[in-house]
């Protein structure tokens, strides 16, 4: 049975690629600095010629599944081409300059990750795209073909991808003083967990359920505050909303401040962090994981398996 390969159209998936990451073939045609019609033309020749649907148009736009993958072979070969610049994008248009995709939970952005982005652009000149899921749910990203590297709380193995043991970020379960005397004036067990308002990240959060299993026993079914920001999250634990667990590196000051409070002193709950990413031979992916494993070295938590 005779096999017919077809020569892929790189200006074309180029606005594929484009149509996706930008939502529109408007804005896709300004970061390509073409017109909407070239655009759409290139977007329908290609899928003509494919046989397939690659763009669900809509507002925004999405990908099909054949086009995420189509989309994430883009990524790669752009990477791939970054290496015949020695890893410089000078030289480069704005438009065109290669970019990594990663998804990263929240909390590590907001206290070691910055560091890694830091070290990266400074010893590459890339760019970077991240993008913000659960540590628990970020390697679903791979599988789609979204990114192609993670800091995610999941060590299962993905094909394609070599993951690596990072250490644990450090939280701690906090509250204000005042909240702590409206709620907790008995002292802290399964009964007053479910009566004090409790914060959550999103409905992928399960981190406060954990802990109160963990140390009370308790099947936490308490009335939920949802707050999406790491930075909202302790804002709000300070101004007496509710109780959460915090990331420790940025609960201490305003523990040693008073503004905060451990609910039970001294208890962290280690959340172990690995980093997945494409074992596509490219000095950037090879620089990215350098300059995580030695911020990870310096910010997390030395982590051992069981």
């Amino acid at each position: 049975m005779k096999q017919h390969f077809i020569m892929l159209d790189y200006p074309s998936l180029a606005a594929v690629v484009a149509v996706v990451r930008e939502g529109s073939f408007e804005k896709a045609a300004s970061l390509l600095k073409i017109t909407p019609s070239a655009v759409s033309q290139r977007v329908r020749g290609l899928e003509e010629r494919l046989g397939i649907s690659l763009v669900i148009r809509g507002q925004p736009c999405t990908a099909t599944d054949q086009g995420r993958e189509l989309c994430a072979h883009f990524d790669k070969v752009r990477l791939l081409e970054a290496d015949l610049t020695t890893m410089s994008a000078s030289g480069i248009e704005d438009g065109s300059r290669p970019s990594l995709s990663i998804a990263v939970n929240a909390d590590s952005l907001a206290t070691w990750f910055p560091y890694v982005i830091s070290d990266f652009a400074r010893t590459t000149d890339m760019l970077v795209e991240l993008t913000l899921e659960d540590e628990g749910h970020t390697a679903d990203r791979l599988r789609t073909g979204e990114v192609l590297a993670v800091v995610t709380s999941d060590p299962k193995p993905v094909a394609g991808f070599r993951t690596m043991a990072l250490g644990s970020l450090s939280y701690v379960a906090c509250a204000s003083p005042d909240f702590v005397r409206r709620y907790f004036s008995n002292g802290i067990d399964r009964g007053s967990l479910n009566i004090a308002p409790v914060m959550r990240f999103n409905r992928k959060d399960q981190l406060q359920g954990r802990w109160a299993k963990a140390i009370f026993g308790a099947d936490l079914n308490a009335p939920t505050h949802w707050i999406p920001s790491t930075q909202g999250f302790l804002d709000l634990a300070c101004a007496g909303l509710g109780w959460g667990l915090q990331p420790k590196a940025l609960a201490r000051p305003h523990i040693d401040a008073g503004t905060l409070v451990e609910l039970v002193p001294g208890d962290t709950m280690d959340v172990p962090l690995f980093w997945t990413v494409s074992r596509l031979h490219a000095q950037v992916l090879e620089a990215m994981t350098a300059a995580v494993k030695n911020v990870a070295r310096q910010h997390l938590q030395p982590w051992r398996s069981e």
